[in-house]
């Protein structure tokens, strides 16, 4: 009996242990080109700035047919640090975004900068800002 009642014990401490223990999860971007790097010019629709990242919808008008693409971008405590905001980018904003596109072709991508129609530029995922320990789009 007291044999059965340490295994009882012992399972659910083991149990709450792994329960405790922070998850250090993070999806892939290997569906991203890191190899390409394309520049959408557009209208922006939407800023998300959200953990555990930020995205930007942007209406890109291309041989007169319009597509929103899906831009995902690095947490908010990221690029803050390199000088965003959740007021950086506002709907209606004409901006070029330079990403690493989407391998399947699909309107979608990781960002890299943004320029504004001001000719001011923020980058997002340089090699010099870069911390190795960071998460994101590289």
């Amino acid at each position: 009996m007291g044999d059965g009642i340490f295994r009882l014990v012992g399972g659910t401490l083991a149990l709450l242990a792994m329960m405790a223990v922070p998850s250090a999860a993070h999806h892939s971007f290997a569906m991203f080109d890191g190899e390409r790097e394309i520049e959408l010019a557009g209208t922006v629709r939407e800023f998300q700035w959200a953990n555990p990242h930020t995205w930007v919808q942007l209406d890109v008008t291309a041989n007169g047919r319009s597509t929103m693409w899906s831009i995902e971008g690095r947490s908010p405590n990221v690029l803050a640090r390199r000088g965003w905001n959740r007021l950086t980018l506002r709907p209606g904003d004409r901006v070029t975004l330079t990403v690493h596109p989407l391998k399947d072709g699909r309107p979608g991508g990781a960002i890299i900068s943004v320029r504004f129609a001001d000719g001011r530029v923020l980058n997002a995922d340089t090699p010099t800002a870069v911390d190795t320990n960071e998460e994101g789009p590289r």
